[in-house]
């Protein structure tokens, strides 16, 4: 049993990136140039997306909020972890940890479910391209994306409410960047076996049921591409769903390293790795994938910067 006085936190310390001065400036510059690509890259595609169009569909409808959802997550850590890098004391209130932790697993909960639903657009596009408009209506694109924002944050919610259950003392040092689940289990006094079996559950249901669709979709787009009797047919449908594919390559294989493995001082200097690349670096990648392999983007890119150069 923990004493009472644990209860009683103010702040939380991180122990950030690294300590060396050297490496402090050079990792600054180089998350500040990311970051603001991710901002950039993202709020670009967006306006894209609106002011053309061609684009006016359930594919960029869904990749539209895969772009919010990527500039909302990174914004929960990136300017807080700017603010630390150049600082000795890197520290957080709790109340602060708390509402960062929430909003990042909201987020992160809701893309998996995004990009779930992206990839049953494209079954539908591909295998039954004469119904598609009926089926993807405005209003069920709108309730896929309800949907996973709603899973996200009532996700967020259950691992919220598990953490104020916790109790900590002493040296009260976070080794990671940011407010995640398995590093403040690492530091809590009283026992986490509840608060990790909720998250190896949760996170393992959320991350089993999405691959599982998406997998399931992208068998049936297999089948319905192998029918197809032209090879530029076939080329095209292939080339819409590469970019999603790689997306969620990227984005599953780093999160389902950090939040699967059991939580342990040995695997969180690995598990601080795999946070950076799909907090911080996959919200980069994302609108660079969909814009250079993307040729309705090109083309909608091409066509907004003619229209500006001849009015």
């Amino acid at each position: 049993m923990a004493d009472e006085n644990c209860t009683e936190v103010t702040q939380f310390t991180f122990s950030g990136l690294t300590e060396h001065p050297q490496l402090k400036p050079v990792l600054f510059v180089l998350f500040l140039g990311t970051y603001a690509l991710t901002l950039a890259g993202n709020l670009s595609l967006i306006a894209l997306i609106r002011v053309s169009p061609q684009l006016h569909t359930p594919m960029y409808f869904f990749l539209g909020n895969l772009s919010f959802l990527d500039i909302c997550y990174s914004s929960t850590v990136s300017p807080k972890m700017l603010l630390d890098l150049p600082t000795k004391t890197k520290a957080i209130s709790f109340a602060g940890c708390l509402t960062q932790f929430y909003f990042y697993a909201g987020f992160a909960t809701a893309e998996v479910y995004l990009l779930a639903a992206m990839a049953y657009d494209r079954y539908v596009a591909i295998s039954k391209p004469l119904l598609y408009e009926v089926v993807m209506s405005p209003g069920v694109c709108m309730s896929l994306v309800a949907v996973s924002y709603l899973v996200g944050l009532l996700n967020a919610v259950v691992h919220t409410i598990a953490l104020l259950r916790l109790s900590f003392c002493g040296p009260l040092v976070i080794n990671n960047f940011c407010c995640n689940g398995p590093p403040l289990f690492v530091v809590a006094s009283t026992e986490t076996r509840l608060n990790e079996g909720l998250m190896f559950v949760f996170v393992g249901f959320n991350m089993m049921t999405t691959n599982l669709f998406i997998l399931t979709s992208y068998a049936c787009i297999g089948v319905a591409v192998s029918r197809m009797g032209s090879a530029a047919s076939r080329r095209k449908a292939c080339s819409t769903c590469a970019s999603h594919l790689a997306a969620v390559l990227i984005f599953y294989v780093s999160a389902t390293f950090n939040y699967m493995q059991p939580s342990s001082s040995n695997s969180l200097e690995s598990k601080k790795i795999a946070s950076i690349f799909y907090t911080i670096i996959v919200p980069m990648l994302n609108p660079m994938i969909y814009s250079l392999r993307n040729e309705e983007v090109k083309t909608a890119l091409s066509s907004f910067i003619r229209r500006k150069m001849y009015f």
